[in-house]
């Protein structure tokens, strides 16, 4: 063969590599209002930066007719590519060529990035659209997943996993993006579960669709599996890339700097006064976070789930820290199961990649009730807890309001070895809030006397003065300083420019076991 042929063969081979399933399922691709995983890459990745990689592979299985139908790439398009100038892995599922599905070959090419990218210290983004183990080849592709879940077990604190559910993705298949640090989905084009709403319908006789089962709504605000619920593919692709400014390339590097900026100067004219006079009226702790961060970076990460706790990244000064804050505007702050876990999902990441943590406390307890004692609060508030116990990235912690309880000591305390612990004048840190303790303390006092309500609120607010502020923990040295808000910004920053190079260590094990 000349080697004018054997390029056009090349060209040929290429060609079929690129149109995947072919025009018509292209076609039909864009229909349900989704891009191919060709368009994904080129989207989410710097212009002309992708490297593919295996493009050429195919199937290897004859059953059932398989062996007439040989596509190249075989449903994955596998690579590298640059995201704001730095590298990552990532594989984009092809559901145009046997809808995506995953064969043993499909599973050895994501294998294959994922190897890279633990040996390279880059991060790995899966771009999940596929109907699952391809059924024709039986026990191959279930070894195939699980080849792909050992990995994403391994990688987890190596480098960060990024998951974007852009299409159908269910039974095993949903295990990858579980494992995966951060997962994005689409709304009405992307769903996930393990069983869908057929074999839902003939076990437990629920009627339920696809989306309101397992769509991004569902699992962005039920059950918290989905970080992220966007509106189309592309959006979804910008917020990865977004996403991935605040984050190292690994777990032994740097977070990365930006240019600093000063914070919304709006927000920042009003730390002085932004909690009310009343102990029970709420604000907002987002206006907090904006005016203390750098102007436009706060990143929130779970934003529909658990709203009583605020979780993301932000930009103090240029650097990238993580932001954990109760919100009184939800519950008044207080601490439940959803808000316990998603607060130390968060925590331990952030510690797993060297993101320094900023806290902003103002949680008046636990939530009550046998909904949480039975469901486990114990347990789950344990998680937080643990989370800021074993972390050992530099932590701040600033208490604008209340304190209270258990809640004050898991919302990383002093002495569970926080960096730097500072308390607004309007803090309240005691044991329980004023109502309750006076109702305690008191009770024999209050019951002997005649107007029992004028009693109460002279002891309540008694009890305010004496015990309900910042200065008796600051007597003890439990926090650093009582600060003005307005001071609160450049306190952080040098406090962090002290810890940068902190080296806290934690006894030999082979590893840990937290309250799962």
């Amino acid at each position: 063969m000349a080697s004018e042929d054997k390029i056009e063969q090349l060209k040929k081979l290429r060609e079929e590599s690129r149109l995947g399933g072919g025009i018509e399922r292209i076609e039909k691709q864009h229909e349900k209002g989704k891009l191919t995983a060709r368009e994904r890459i080129d989207l989410l990745l710097d212009k002309d930066s992708f490297e593919e990689i295996d493009a050429f592979v195919t199937h290897r299985s004859s059953a059932f007719g398989l062996d007439k139908k040989m596509i190249p790439g075989d449903g994955v398009v596998t690579g590298y590519g640059k995201i704001n100038g730095r590298p990552v892995y990532l594989f984009s599922q092809d559901f145009t060529v046997f809808g995506g599905s995953l064969s043993e070959t499909h599973a050895e090419k994501i294998c294959k990035v994922m190897d890279l990218a633990m040996k390279n210290g880059v991060p790995v983004i899966g771009l999940n659209d596929s109907g699952g183990a391809r059924i024709q080849e039986g026990v191959s592709s279930l070894g195939g997943y699980a080849e792909v879940f050992w990995r994403n077990s391994m990688a987890s604190g190596v480098v960060p996993q990024i998951s974007a559910v852009m299409g159908p993705c269910a039974g095993g298949a949903v295990y990858s993006p579980a494992l995966t640090d951060f997962v994005f989905m689409v709304r009405n084009t992307s769903y996930m579960f393990v069983t869908g709403p057929n074999v839902v319908k003939t076990v437990t006789h629920e009627v339920v669709t696809s989306e309101d089962l397992g769509g991004a709504s569902a699992h962005s605000i039920k059950s918290g599996v989905a970080h992220f619920a966007e509106e189309n593919d592309a959006v979804c692709l910008q917020q990865i890339r977004k996403l991935l400014d605040y984050i190292p390339q690994n777990c032994e590097e740097r977070v990365p700097a930006k240019s600093p900026k000063e914070p919304d100067a709006a927000k920042a004219e009003k730390l002085d006064e932004i909690v009310p006079e009343s102990p029970n009226k709420p604000y907002d702790i987002k206006d907090v976070i904006g005016g203390i961060m750098d102007k436009d970076s706060f990143y929130e990460v779970h934003e529909h789930y658990a709203d009583n706790i605020v979780v993301g990244f932000a930009h103090l000064d240029g650097r990238s820290v993580g932001v954990v804050a109760n919100q009184p505007l939800s519950l008044a702050g207080v601490l439940d199961i959803d808000a316990s876990v998603k607060g130390a999902r968060f925590v331990r990441f952030c510690d797993a990649f060297n993101i320094p943590l900023v806290v902003f406390e103002d949680v008046p307890g636990f939530l009550p009730g046998t909904d949480q004692e039975w469901g486990g609060i114990i347990k789950h508030g344990a998680k937080l807890l643990y989370a800021f116990c074993e972390a050992t990235v530099p932590k701040m912690t600033v208490i604008t309001r209340k304190a209270y309880g258990g809640a004050y000591d898991v919302m990383n305390s002093k002495h569970i070895r926080a960096d730097y612990n500072v308390a607004w004048p309007t803090a309240e840190i005691a044991v329980m809030g004023p109502k309750g303790a006076v109702e305690i303390i008191f009770r024999k006092e209050i019951e002997k006397t005649d107007d029992q309500e004028a009693k109460q609120k002279e002891l309540e607010e008694r009890y305010r003065s004496e015990f309900a502020n910042p200065y008796l923990a600051a007597a003890r040295g439990f926090i650093d300083d009582v600060i003005l808000p307005s001071e609160t910004r450049q306190k952080l920053i040098r406090a962090f420019e002290l810890c940068q190079n902190k080296v806290d260590r934690v006894p030999k094990k082979k590893h840990d076991n937290l309250p799962l």
